[in-house]
């Protein structure tokens, strides 16, 4: 059976819903300027007459079809990818369902121009290319009318997903950021599958400290020095109150937010609402299934080489993460707080199993004394500090500044299995790093390197190096697109695919998963299912034999070889790859018991009725079939006009 039975934009939506008529309200003009519900040339004649659009249409109706072929076409004549994204966001201003329809065709071309990268110029310059507001603005020169402006905007709207910044942290640009809320909030839809009605962009305008904003009279964020402290605070716990009073079963997505605050808002919200934080827990959850797949591929690789299954656990490893910002940080709580569900270890033992270092080389107790932590990442970063016990930086005088433990020194002791690169030092694993790593494994582990930094410019190592400084051993991923590496090893031409850890390949279901589920947090547990499923969508565990076949000793198992399948399936498979962790993340929460009460109540009492297995797989199974029925794809609906209608 193929991993994907569906194929299409209609992968997993059933026929019956995709022709239910809608009641609509608007007609003429007012239909035709509704990005929402605007067909254009799409209109059927007895539409343009029932809505009166009869002589405001060319006489042809088009297919949504044909209608993309057209857009694709005068999107094509636009060289320049700022201009390309110009044109899509006129283009989504216009009609929602032709610009979805026109990316999910091209959906691997067009992405990089919706989101990162373009997206960041689109940003950069979101002041002088401004023409027309999408999504909230709520600033807190207002603070006294949020509440008015906020149900203003949301007024009779069912709402699942709410995407927040205040900006602080894009691309180092900041302050100008509902670009960046938008651009996710797209992505849900494009790849988790949320209605892009029933979602919610919001700036939050805290002002900016950049100077050439401060002094461009074209600015149109608030021109005022950034707020902090207890302002801050009030601001943001004023406005996540109101989306926990009026839609207390969205989720509630903080993205690019500075990195202590992004910390410290998740930290404190996390458990009264469904809040995530993308740069924190999605990049987490990616890398965690990414490492997931390369365990497995190593364990099984080293059982077939050697008759022993080296390191087939999480706990197993020995982690090296160069760049402890917000995604080293984010990866490194991702898995351990894995381990020490799955693993069944202590967190202080699964902490043990880490090394990060930063801009002054690796964290570790110069002293002996209790380290004082400022803020609450600090707190959190304490906790991978290596300790003083383990005599690191002896023979350096660390009064003269001399008790920095680089990369390399870190790398020849600890011998790490996994070795993850999150700091934009371009070219930070040298041959000499990644030697010392590929040498140090001895037992038939595969060294599983991730450089991880994006923009491309950026990466720790590109894959053709690592590849050939490792002979073909190594098991790469990177944070950018690199696609393959071809080479000979022992002998034979073999083509190594390389994964790209990209956020979008989770992030859209794990959001998708807690909303079909309305679950009051997002969990540990809840990610950890969605990364587990990733996991196992990975092309090389899908060509790997299973551990039943390994203990066995089958000679399938004991003839296998890793021949360069991608640890992480291919972003054009990112809608169905997100349809399968969103249901995952949803029986999570049902199962545990985190989702809403509706949920409950179907069970009778989630406890015992799941300790019946018949009844478990039937709920498990009604999860799926409630994920088929809320998936929202791009396809013309049959419109039926209704006074009391939809008007937005």
């Amino acid at each position: 059976m193929p991993l994907f039975p569906h194929s299409g934009i209609h992968a997993h939506k059933p026929l019956h819903l995709l022709t239910s008529k809608l009641k609509v309200a608007l007609r003429g003009d007012a239909l035709l300027n509704s990005g929402r519900f605007n067909k254009g040339t799409g209109f059927p004649v007895k539409e343009r007459d029932a809505f009166g659009l009869s002589g405001r249409l060319p006489y042809r109706q088009n297919t949504l079809d044909h209608q993309v072929e057209r857009a694709y076409e005068q999107l094509q004549t636009r060289p320049e990818p700022i201009r390309k994204n110009t044109f899509l966001q006129s283009l989504k201003d216009q009609n929602w369902t032709l610009y979805f329809a026109l990316i999910q065709r091209h959906l691997k071309e067009l992405v990089p121009i919706i989101y990162t990268p373009t997206q960041g110029d689109a940003i950069a310059e979101y002041s002088h290319l401004f023409r027309k507001p999408s999504g909230m603005f709520l600033t807190f020169s207002e603070l006294d009318r949020m509440e008015e402006q906020f149900l203003e905007q949301t007024k009779g709207r069912e709402i699942d997903l709410i995407v927040c910044t205040d900006a602080e942290a894009i691309l180092g640009i900041g302050d100008q950021g509902i670009g960046i809320s938008t651009a996710k909030s797209a992505m849900y839809t494009l790849i988790g599958g949320l209605d892009p009605s029933r979602t919610l962009s919001v700036m939050l305008d805290v002002g900016t400290n950049n100077e050439s904003l401060l002094n461009d009279p074209l600015y149109v964020g608030w021109p005022h020095r950034r707020v902090d402290g207890k302002d801050y605070d009030a601001f943001m716990d004023k406005f996540v109150q109101l989306v926990r009073k009026y839609y207390p079963h969205s989720l509630l997505h903080f993205e690019d937010f500075g990195v202590n605050n992004a910390y410290r808002l998740l930290h404190k919200y996390k458990d009264t609402h469904a809040a995530f934080n993308d740069d924190i827990q999605g990049t987490g959850a990616v890398t965690l299934a990414c490492i997931m797949a390369a365990i497995g591929v190593s364990s099984r690789s080293s059982a077939a080489t050697s008759g022993l299954s080296q390191g087939a656990k999480l706990s197993d490893q020995r982690y090296v993460i160069f760049g402890a910002g917000s995604a080293g940080m984010g990866i490194a709580v991702q898995v351990r707080d894995a381990m020490v569900t799955a693993d069944k270890i202590s967190r202080a033992e699964a902490n043990r199993r880490f090394w990060l270092i930063d801009r002054e080389g690796l964290l570790y107790d110069h002293t002996g004394e209790q380290i004082e932590h400022q803020h609450e990442w600090s707190s959190a970063k304490e906790e991978f500090v290596r300790p003083f016990e383990e005599g690191w930086g002896e023979g350096k005088d660390v009064k003269e500044g001399g008790g920095n433990v680089s990369l390399l020194e870190t790398i020849k002791r600890v011998k790490p299995t996994v070795l993850i690169g999150c700091s934009t030092a371009a070219g930070a694993f040298s041959e000499r790093v990644v030697k010392a790593m590929s040498e140090g494994l001895t037992n038939g582990e595969k060294p599983i390197i991730m450089p991880l930094s994006n923009p491309s410019r950026l990466v720790e190592a590109k894959p053709v190096d690592i590849m050939r400084w490792t002979g073909g051993r190594a098991l790469v991923a990177t944070g950018s697109p690199f696609g393959t590496v071809e080479m000979k090893v022992d002998g034979k031409d073999k083509s190594f695919r390389i994964a790209e850890c990209n956020n979008a390949l989770i992030y859209p279901g794990l959001g998708f998963g807690a909303i079909l589920a309305q679950s009051r947090r997002v969990t540990d547990t809840m990610l950890i299912a969605g990364a587990r499923r990733l996991a196992a969508l990975s092309p090389a565990i899908q060509a790997a034999p299973s551990h039943s076949d390994i203990k066995s000793g089958s000679p399938s198992a004991q003839k296998y070889e890793y021949n360069g399948e991608s640890l992480l399936p291919d972003f054009n498979a990112a809608p169905q790859v997100n349809f399968e962790i969103g249901v995952a993340v949803a029986q999570q929460a049902v199962l545990e018991g985190t989702a809403s009460s509706a949920w409950a109540r179907k069970s009778s009492g989630a406890g015992e009725d799941f300790a019946d297995s018949e009844v478990r797989d039937l709920i498990l199974e009604e999860v799926k079939t409630r994920a088929e029925e809320k998936v929202w794809v791009p396809v013309y609906r049959e419109y039926e006009y209704d006074p009391e209608g939809l008007t937005e």
